[in-house]
């Protein structure tokens, strides 16, 4: 599926100005521009990660927020449908209450209480914190408080060059427990420790198994050759065991 920015609006309802913002903030960018034409496109793996953001939005939850939450290093999307559910379930009985409290006010009834919405929102609270509350997720949202959209373009670009780099290590042979292969891995957790949060060990090797594991991921780093998922995962465990 591709989509350019227009078609991609009209089929999620969300205004081209909005997809532009999005793209601004590093919340929803284009899987490629056309050098060109500088035309945006947009593919299945944007539309999923429109479904989350709308998800959010309709929960509520801030932009800054929303961001911070899918890049979080902890962040699990069953885990967090699960949470989605419980809170739109939440926010449905809520509306119920407000329903049926119009009716008890038409008879001249007291119905504050209809209005209290602590609930929902204990519950939304206490379900961002699971989402987000790490270490590395404040360590994250620090570095990346003052980001732009230039920046977060330039660090996609040397994450892209990274794997392109794993893809050409592949390539030429070298299986993912030679020095070429370690030396890579090395190369991306310090990208990641400085540009966005100390990459422990243990950090790493659960990115390596959501580049598999996550479809988005494997496929984006998949467009470099195929099984180059795989080889960086495997190297990554070697790193990481040793």
């Amino acid at each position: 599926m591709k989509m350019q920015i227009k078609e991609f609006a009209e089929f999620t309802g969300v205004s081209v100005r909005t997809l532009h913002y999005y793209d601004e903030i590093g919340l929803l960018t284009p899987a490629f521009v056309e050098r060109t034409t500088g035309y945006r496109f947009y593919d299945e793996n944007s539309l999923l990660r429109m479904q989350e953001i709308l998800f959010y939005r309709e929960l509520d939850f801030s932009l800054k927020s929303i961001r911070e939450i899918l890049s979080s290093p902890n962040y699990n999307k069953s885990k967090a449908l699960n949470e989605q559910k419980q809170l739109l379930m939440l926010k449905k009985e809520r509306l119920e209450r407000l329903i049926f409290a119009i009716d008890e006010a038409e008879k001249g009834e007291n119905v504050m209480k209809a209005f209290d919405n602590s609930e929902f929102e204990k519950y939304k609270a206490e379900a961002q914190e699971r989402w987000g509350n790490t270490d590395a997720y404040k360590e994250h949202a620090k570095k990346a408080k003052n980001y732009g959209k230039d920046k977060w373009n330039n660090l996609a670009a040397d994450m892209d060059v990274i794997l392109g780099e794993f893809a050409a290590c592949m390539k030429n042979g070298n299986t993912p427990d030679t020095e070429e292969a370690q030396t890579l891995v090395k190369k991306l957790q310090s990208h990641i420790t400085e540009n966005y949060y100390t990459c422990t060990n243990e950090i790493l090797f659960g990115l390596g198994q959501m580049y598999v594991a996550d479809e988005r991921f494997k496929n984006n780093i998949d467009k470099h050759a195929g099984g180059t998922a795989v080889y960086v995962k495997d190297a990554i465990t070697h790193y990481c065991n040793k």
